[in-house]
């Protein structure tokens, strides 16, 4: 073989051989070479306050806006039931017909009784004044006189008697039909037709709820009500907006009620043995999706912060002791250790509320592969907004 070929084919091999090297040394084709020399490369956002609406998602139960148990006022025997069990009744519907006949001639008797006292005031009127106008003659003494004044006065009370008399056995007769006293959905019917029902007894004939609007009572921690109304006196949070606070829903599925509710108020106690206050929001419920009794968590915006520093995940560590930890690059190009607080999660980044400054540059990657104090190459890196809702659960 000629010199030149066995030259030309040594060469081939290698050239093969070096790239095979290059790759094998982590080399992407077509990319640069990998650095060996000079200062690790440190990915850095420069940090830049924002503007975050701050929740809170608390536990919380449905419960109806208004409930009105249904008793029997009079005792009788129950007629007919004039509802349909789980249908909407109106304020003032009848729902039962006790038995009406003792109660009607209860009404006819009072009336009857009026009638006569009214017949015997007139005769006793009548009287009086006769006697009144004989007095002024000296036609009949005075004692005649006083006696027809004062039957007279006992045929008034007499009247005014019977009337209250009246008066009540006409309200023990509207008493046998049974009403609604407000609008809402009515549950089962304890009794049926035929039952014996006492005047005002234990047991209720059936209940109604109002379903629409609708309460929703869920418990914040004393401390964490605490804390946010420090941080709204101190200024590091701005309230939500002048009228009641906006309030979202999270059904037990895991799906969003459509409708959002308002907070209506804040207990004045602090319950001694869990340490939490309750909060009321009231929601629309027009189909009838919320029930009371309903387990819900309540998603409730507390306030804004303007200058909101959130720091990705990523970029943060812990210590020996467990205390987060963030790297900075200095104005110098050095790695430098801080130690920050953290308040909560917000999606994939931490809201941190110290040890951080706006217009640092912090380091989200590759600050494993330097040492503080360390001369680094510092890589700009787009900063990524935080990717889930501004949500923290109760404490």
């Amino acid at each position: 073989m000629p010199a030149h070929s066995l030259l030309t084919t040594g060469t081939t091999a290698l050239s093969l051989i070096s790239a095979a090297l290059l790759a094998a040394c982590g080399g992407p084709p077509g990319g640069p070479p990998p650095e060996l020399d000079g200062p690790p490369r440190v990915g850095v956002v420069v940090l830049q306050p924002q503007r975050v609406a701050l929740d809170t998602e608390l536990p919380g139960r449905t419960v109806a806006y208004q409930i009105a148990e249904v008793r029997p006022q009079v005792t009788g025997l129950i007629k007919a039931r004039e509802f349909q069990e789980g249908s909407l009744v109106k304020a003032g519907q009848p729902l039962y017909q006790i038995d009406p006949a003792s109660y009607q001639a209860s009404l006819d008797n009072a009336r009857a009784t009026l009638l006569k006292a009214e017949a015997n005031l007139r005769s006793t009127k009548l009287k009086s004044e006769r006697y009144d106008q004989l007095a002024a003659i000296q036609a009949v003494s005075q004692q005649d006189q006083d006696d027809a004044s004062a039957s007279l006065q006992q045929a008034e009370a007499d009247v005014a008697a019977a009337k209250a008399t009246l008066e009540t056995a006409r309200i023990n007769l509207a008493y046998t039909r049974v009403s609604s006293p407000i609008t809402g959905r009515i549950g089962k019917s304890s009794v049926t037709a035929g039952a014996l029902v006492t005047a005002n007894q234990a047991t209720t004939l059936s209940t109604v709820q109002q379903l629409d609007p609708i309460y929703v009572d869920v418990t914040q921690s004393n401390t964490s009500a605490l804390q946010l109304k420090r941080a709204l006196s101190q200024g590091e949070l701005k309230s939500s907006g002048a009228t009641a606070a906006p309030v979202k829903l999270l059904l037990e599925d895991g799906s969003t009620y459509p409708l959002k509710g308002r907070l209506e108020f804040s207990d004045v106690t602090v319950d001694q043995g869990t340490g939490a206050i309750t909060l009321r929001a009231v929601f629309p419920n027009p189909d009838a999706v919320l029930l009371p009794g309903m387990y819900v968590r309540a998603v409730v915006e507390e306030g804004v912060n303007d200058q909101a520093l959130l720091v990705p995940q990523p970029a943060v560590s812990r210590d020996s002791t467990g205390k987060p930890v963030a790297y900075v690059v200095t104005a110098d190009g050095k790695l430098e250790s801080r130690s920050i607080t953290t308040a909560r999660a917000i999606g994939d980044h931490w809201l941190v509320t110290s040890g951080l400054k706006a217009g640092d540059r912090l380091a989200v990657a590759g600050q494993q592969k330097a040492r503080p104090g360390q001369v680094v190459n510092p890589v700009p890196l787009a900063a990524t907004p935080a990717s889930a809702p501004v949500r923290v659960a109760a404490n």
